[in-house]
């Protein structure tokens, strides 16, 4: 299927490693131009090698500090003057710390705020007037399966992604006239860095082993394993796309069945 974005401007957040990086490796395998961004120079430089060695596409990358709105103002000028425009916006940060609620203070609802919601809505502010200017436009945010059925021991995921689909929803409807679309990703327990900290933090609180935190979750799942990387990726790189010009405002899970709701 020609997805109909090659020569697309694309930013891609959090493409380090996981997920992030897995869906620019996917826009850059479909012949999209990528800014690529996370908060380690060092890291986010060793993908940007990795992706254009393997896809021949034109990557740039930035180091910069999501959760400081100055910080999305550099990714964002970075992405507008070396690119020219950003077609594709892909939102993406790591996710908040685990445990009950009164394990966290204060601030650390500040940070999870900061880190999973505002910058979402700062990137957006970055991009969308230029979006609708042209006529065209993709946002995709990589949020989580707690929007639809809460995760016991994630109260800041649960919370503040789903402030993050209200967002999402809203802007939906009100871009949709200018041929932007708006959607959201809900990756499931998905083989990444992100999992493997949470399962060790399960591991220490539980007095269980990390490989039986692992079984746990599996058991959960109808297909019966994680996910990969890539079969997230593979949708939101459809999501980016011209075929998908009729879809806005979703909120799709790729969670091998675990949500257990009908919608």
């Amino acid at each position: 299927m020609d997805l109909g974005i090659e020569g697309r401007a694309a930013l891609v957040c959090g493409a380090s490693q996981g997920l992030g990086y897995a869906i620019a490796r996917e826009l850059a395998r479909e012949g999209a131009d990528l800014v690529i961004c996370s908060r380690s120079p060092d890291r986010i430089e060793a993908a940007r090698d990795t992706i254009a060695a393997e896809t021949g596409a034109r990557v740039i990358a930035v180091a910069a500090d999501l959760t400081d709105p100055d910080g999305v103002g550099r990714v964002a000028r970075t992405a507008l003057e070396t690119l020219g425009r950003v077609d594709i916006l892909v939102t993406n940060t790591g996710g908040p710390p685990s445990g009950p609620f009164e394990s966290h203070s204060a601030e650390a609802w500040k940070t999870a705020i900061a880190q999973n919601l505002e910058s979402v809505i700062n990137l957006v502010r970055e991009v969308l007037p230029g979006m609708k200017e042209r006529g065209w436009g993709r946002i995709v945010n990589v949020t989580s399966i707690t929007v639809k059925q809460p995760v016991g021991g994630l109260i800041l995921s649960n919370a503040v992604r789903a402030a993050v689909t209200g967002f999402a929803k809203t802007v939906a409807n009100e871009a949709a006239p200018f041929g932007v679309t708006v959607n959201n990703v809900l990756p499931g327990f998905t083989r990444t860095e992100r999992l493997r900290d949470l399962a060790a933090a399960n591991s220490a609180r539980g007095g269980v082993t990390e490989e039986e935190v692992y079984g746990n979750w599996e058991r959960e799942i109808p297909m019966g394993r994680l996910g990969e990387p890539d079969e997230l990726a593979g949708l939101a790189a459809f999501l980016a796309s011209e075929r998908a010009s009729y879809i806005t405002g979703q909120s799709v899970a790729v969670d091998g069945g675990w949500i257990k709701g009908l919608l």
